[in-house]
């Protein structure tokens, strides 16, 4: 099975764990089975390998979110958008690059879905079927429609013409009011979760229709030319030839607290406590301090570096006007290379908490406007500084001024402390080389 995974957009309904670059399917709050936690997207991706081990899997998204992505699933084959432009500029762009970059033959079908709904493995062998669909070429597109559980204002409606496992589409609907999405229920009506099967080739040749590209590399360097529109806009809504295939398993969109907590497996994770008077309520603590919750009911308390937030679950929902108003500064970051979390903030300072992975390195760079001090915490490694390469341990301390050439490589996994000086920080303030 071919599957794409849409991996975009930026989280701020799920501040403070999310935002700009740290989407929702990062957030690590579902237990692994080893005693620790993973996020949306490593539990999709393990779902994936466990009902189809051979599949070709490729996550389309953002360069903002590439490194999030490496960290968390390792080397994985990613389409990367060079900014955003929607679904159907995204979606062009990841059929052509398993043409043109992974060798796949047009003929083959692909699977299109986003990361971040939870599902259970019935899912995915339902994608595998619609996949196979898809190859019986009875119709340019198949759709998988989710059967709804209550009339949602949330979601785009499905009419298939018939009641079989797989039918023909009558006519797709527009996220409707309680009222509406009641009378589409009792006509038969299917949720759209964009979830979507059809054969490369088809795309490709819908695409070229539509723009004018040679190849992927062609298609890659005109991309923020393209025009901002949606797949089912530019495809799904004009295409006559489409079917649907009734999925009636578990499938939610976690995109509020509300939602999310109700698929926790425990009420805390993280450092916290709640006294027996406490009733439905979650904490999600990313900072080393302790919470304490008494006598609430229906609350969910969210900490990290970003901010803490303390909300009744159903007023969570509207929270993204609030965080506009907040400021923008990053203060936790996963990269391919392990994570930073930002520590304090000064006029003329910066102090940020660095973990490296085992084997892994910084770029070799340099700052124009600031200085740097490193004071290694734990583990071992060895830095290069204009050159010259030292071994490294906790307790030791590296200096380098403005201009100078410097990475650091960790041997084993390596924290430290780096403290950046200047009047003029900024994180455009970086030229990478080349390390000999």
């Amino acid at each position: 099975m071919n599957i794409v995974l849409l991996s975009g957009g930026s989280g701020k309904r799920l501040w403070p764990l999310s935002n700009d670059i740290r989407s929702k399917q990062f957030i690590k709050i579902f237990k692994d089975g080893k005693g620790g936690y993973e996020s949306m997207v490593q539990r999709m991706y393990r779902q994936i390998r466990a009902v189809d081990p051979d599949a070709v899997i490729t996550v389309a998204t953002s360069k903002m979110q590439v490194s999030s992505l490496h960290n968390q699933l390792g080397e994985v084959d990613i389409s990367i958008e060079p900014c955003r432009r929607d679904t159907f500029p995204a979606i062009v762009l990841a059929t052509a690059y398993l043409v043109d970059r992974k060798g796949i033959d047009p003929k083959e079908s692909v699977v299109v879905c986003p990361v971040d709904p939870y599902v259970e493995e019935d899912y995915f062998r339902a994608l595998k079927a619609l996949s196979e669909q898809a190859d019986k070429g009875e119709a340019n597109l198949v759709l998988m429609g989710m059967e709804p559980t209550y009339p949602s204002e949330k979601y785009g409606y499905i009419l298939p013409e018939g009641k079989e496992a797989v039918s023909s589409v009558s006519t797709f609907k527009e996220k409707p009011d309680v009222k509406t999405a009641e009378a589409y229920l009792r006509q038969g009506a299917l949720w759209n979760g964009g979830v979507f099967a059809y054969r490369l080739g088809y795309v490709l040749e819908k695409a070229h229709e539509m723009l004018e590209f040679t190849d992927y590399s062609d298609l890659f360097s005109k991309y923020e030319t393209l025009p901002k529109i949606s797949f089912d806009y530019a495809v799904v809504e004009k295409e006559k030839s489409i079917q649907v295939m009734r999925f009636s398993g578990s499938w939610k969109d976690l995109g509020t607290w509300n939602t999310l907590t109700e698929a926790m497996e425990e009420t805390a994770v993280g450092s916290a406590m709640m006294n027996e008077t406490c009733a439905n309520v979650h904490v999600i603590n990313e900072l080393n301090i302790p919470v304490l919750a008494m006598g609430l009911s229906d609350v969910v308390i969210s900490a990290s570096p970003d901010g803490i937030l303390v909300s009744d679950k159903e007023q969570s929902s509207y929270i993204k006007p609030f965080v506009d108003r907040l400021g923008d500064r990053i203060m936790f970051e996963e990269k391919s290379w392990g994570s930073f979390q930002v520590l304090d903030v000064e006029p003329e300072s910066l102090t940020i908490k660095v973990t490296l992975k085992e084997g892994h390195g910084m770029n070799y760079h340099s700052h124009k406007n600031r200085d740097e001090v490193w004071v290694v915490v734990s583990g071992t490694g060895r830095t290069v500084v204009d050159g010259m390469e030292q071994k490294v341990s906790a307790g030791d301390v590296v200096t380098m001024q403005a201009g100078c050439r410097h990475t650091i490589v960790a041997e084993t996994e390596l924290k430290l402390v780096e403290v950046q000086l200047g009047r003029e920080i900024s994180v455009h303030d970086k030229q990478k080389f080349a390390l000999e």
